[in-house]
């Protein structure tokens, strides 16, 4: 299980308010919007999409990282990457 699992409704409904924004800069552009008008929308899109970044990351932390840290992530990581080996601290796919 990925760690948005449980917030994946949530980062759904931003990625839409990201896509709708995005509709609107194209409109923006095809009715020859103000330079700085455009370039405001898009730093708000941008803002929104690192939000969803940020609450990626925020679960990626609180589980994914988590669980690789505890004693049985080996046996873990192998069974998601079945074809991945370990070299050194980390986990990379076998040649």
């Amino acid at each position: 299980m990925v760690g948005y699992t449980q917030s994946k409704e949530e980062l759904q409904a931003r990625l839409r308010r990201v896509e709708g924004q995005v509709r609107g800069l194209q409109r923006l552009v095809d009715e020859d919007t103000y330079c700085i008008d455009v370039l405001t929308q898009i730093s708000a899109v941008n803002a929104a999409l690192r939000k969803v970044a940020v609450a990626l990351l925020d679960d990626h932390l609180r589980h994914c990282v988590r669980d690789a840290a505890s004693d049985d992530a080996p046996r873990a990581r192998s069974r998601r990457c079945p074809g991945c080996t370990r070299r050194g601290s980390t986990w990379t796919p076998a040649p």
